[in-house]
C-alpha cells in the first residue's frame, strides 16, 4: 500500500513497520501522541518544516 500525505501518522506507521523511525529521524518525535492519530502527514510535515515530497519518498521505499 503506498503512503500518502492525506494518511494519518497513526495509519502510515501500521501501513510501514519501519515508519515510526523514518518519521523520527525527519525530526517527528511526537509520534506516540494522541494527536498523530488524526493528524496527517501534509500537516504534520507543515508544522516540522519537513519537505513532505521527501518525506514520502523515504517512507515509500
Amino acid at each position: 500500500m503506498k503512503i500518502t500525505k492525506d494518511m494519518t501518522i497513526g495509519e502510515t506507521i501500521r501501513t510501514n513497520p519501519n515508519a515510526a523511525q523514518i518519521l523520527m529521524g525527519f525530526g517527528m518525535g511526537c509520534i506516540g501522541c494522541p494527536s498523530s492519530q488524526a493528524e496527517t502527514l501534509s500537516e504534520a510535515s507543515e508544522v516540522h518544516g519537513i519537505n513532505i515530497d521527501r518525506l514520502l519518498e523515504e517512507l515509500n521505499k
